[in-house]
């Protein structure tokens, strides 16, 4: 504890650091070449999206949400749904073009590793009671997919980005509706002290297995854009890039993990190899992060070399890189875009019925048809609907391809973000409200404010 005096002289210092700042700025305005040049705007642009980002993330900590979602939602409001309704001319002071760009490309950075660290942690090799995973999968996603496909076969134009291909459209919103999120949802049950319990662990396996094939239709649907010819092309150049990493690439990395240990040398090939693969994905026309966790899914499993090295890379990733990303997609999606048109509103409202009970129904439905009891299948499908940054990449990544519009982006936005943010009190609510919850388990009591899990990171973000 720091006494009086100490606190005495904390805030004289304070008052004496800000006294000399305000000191400092008339000299620098007085001086000719003051103007504020595109690097300094870049670094104080970063610190603006960190500072508010984490600010939000221990609010969202507070409310026993994960930390993501606060930073999810800290990079709306600093976008035009907030900050650029707010404050036009601080939101084009703070985020210029040149900023823009600078922000893109570290966005996209923090994109490659965070997805390469996601395929990682993709395991399929130990999941149980396969049969009841496999019809979770196919319902939780088969059903919201349909659906989202519907609303944009019924609303015409409404969700058409660029690219003029209502198909690919079509299937992308469907697939972006069937999204659930790996890491946000392992953090979730962290929380709930339910990752140990057999609900757990088939919610855990269900959406580990409808990651690999969301990332695998994703491939798929951006090679199938444009003339046939060219997109078969791309499916031939993506087929043979899965083979060689299967054959040569996956047993090459299981010799350098063992050979190099867990050494600089290792977790340089490990970022070199993820960010290359990005490049070649990006060359061969498919998104740089199709390549990332690609390259992911090849590293080698149970090695303690491998994941002392992805922990190193979590800490950077989630505290810097990841924010910037949520940064931009805030700048990018725009809640005024609704404005007063009902038939905007009603298409949110639709979207986000739609997709909670599709999810309910879809994969809570599934499990209950292969015998797992009602609370507990109820339940079920209620953590199915966690999609929190999982669908925030694919909707960038189909932005950006031209699949959907600005509307769209922002809609689907939207949807991540409630749906994220009612996963946790609606479990909490149904495990309060039922009893049959297979051994009688206790209701768990969020953890304290700050504490850490092991869930942490793109396991648990």
């Amino acid at each position: 504890m720091i006494g009086r005096p100490g606190r005495v002289r904390t805030a004289l210092g304070v008052a004496a650091g800000l006294a000399a700042l305000a000191a400092m700025v008339p000299l620098w305005a007085a001086t000719e070449s003051h103007a504020v040049d595109s690097v300094t705007r870049f670094l104080i642009a970063v610190a603006v999206i960190l500072v508010t980002c984490q600010a939000l993330a221990a609010l969202a900590r507070r409310f026993h949400q994960p930390s993501v979602l606060g930073e999810m939602v800290g990079g709306l409001l600093l976008g035009p749904s907030l900050l650029g309704a707010l404050w036009p001319e601080g939101g084009a002071l703070l985020f210029p073009p040149p900023v823009l760009e600078g922000l893109d490309k570290m966005a996209q950075l923090g994109l490659v590793v965070f997805v390469f660290l996601l395929g990682c942690e993709l395991r399929t090799d130990r999941i149980e009671r396969k049969g009841v995973v496999g019809a979770a999968v196919v319902g939780g996603m088969a059903l919201p997919c349909a659906a989202g496909m519907g609303i944009v076969f019924v609303t015409g134009d409404l969700f058409a980005g660029t690219s003029d291909a209502p198909v690919e459209t079509m299937l992308f919103v469907g697939l972006a509706m069937a999204v659930t999120a790996l890491p946000v949802l392992a953090r979730l049950l962290a929380d709930l002290k339910l990752e140990r319990t057999s609900i757990g662990a088939l919610s855990l396996s269900a959406a580990a297995i409808g990651d690999g094939l969301l990332w695998l239709s994703l491939a798929f649907l951006l090679a199938g854009q444009g003339a046939s010819g060219h997109g078969l092309r791309i499916v031939l150049l993506a087929t043979a890039l899965v083979i060689v990493t299967a054959l040569c690439v996956r047993p090459l990395l299981a010799v350098l993990v063992r050979k190099l240990g867990s050494n600089q040398s290792l977790a340089v090939v490990l970022v070199a190899g993820a960010i290359g693969y990005s490049a070649l994905t990006q060359a061969i026309e498919l998104h740089p992060v199709v390549g990332a966790f690609l390259f992911g899914v090849a590293v080698p499993r149970d090695s303690p070399a491998v994941e002392r090295i992805s922990e190193q890379l979590e800490g950077f990733t989630l505290i810097v890189l990841l924010p910037v990303f949520f940064a931009g997609v805030g700048l990018k999606a725009s809640v005024g875009l609704l404005g007063t048109s009902p038939l905007a509103w009603l298409v949110l409202l639709v979207v986000l019925v739609a997709a909670v009970v599709t999810k309910l129904v879809g994969a809570g439905g599934a499990v209950r048809l292969a015998g797992m009891p009602a609370a507990e299948a109820l339940r079920f499908g209620v953590l199915m609907n966690c999609r929190g940054v999982t669908e925030l990449v694919v909707l960038t990544i189909g932005h950006e391809a031209g699949l959907i519009n600005q509307l769209a982006y922002t809609i689907l936005v939207l949807v991540a973000v409630i749906t994220t943010a009612a996963t946790g009190p609606l479990v909490r609510w149904s495990m309060r409200r039922s009893t049959d919850f297979g051994t009688a388990l206790p209701i768990p009591t969020p953890p304290p404010v700050g504490a850490g899990t092991r869930a942490e990171g793109p396991r648990g973000e």
